[in-house]
């Protein structure tokens, strides 16, 4: 499923995905267990992944990533383009489980 959510977040409300328990973010790098409220940005840099970004709100698009499966929320709609298929780690949230097709340059930090 590539679908992204670009509707803002109500307030208190809790997707079936978040009661299940912490979201996974898969890449070629294995999962990555994201913590309630963390952007996938967020996840990636706490489990040292170098992902290329600028802006941290979803203005310039340089973290623009392939997403393969699942769905990601955008608590508030970004500015740069979003085509299908595709999120900005930098200001959205899993949604469930997802898998990214993390770029090369990517790789964890030592």
């Amino acid at each position: 499923m590539r679908e992204c959510l670009l509707a803002p977040a109500q307030p208190g409300q809790r997707s079936e995905d978040e009661a299940r328990g912490p979201a996974l973010i898969h890449s070629r790098h294995g999962a990555l267990a994201a913590r309630p409220g963390e952007t996938l940005l967020d996840t990636l840099e706490r489990h040292g992944q170098r992902v290329e970004f600028q802006c941290r709100s979803g203005y310039c698009g340089a973290c623009r990533t392939p997403l393969l499966a699942g769905r990601v929320h955008y608590p508030e709609p970004p500015l740069a383009f979003v085509p299908p298929g595709q999120c900005l780690p930098c200001c959205c949230h899993p949604q469930g489980n997802v898998s990214l097709d993390l770029a090369h340059g990517t790789e964890p930090s030592s």
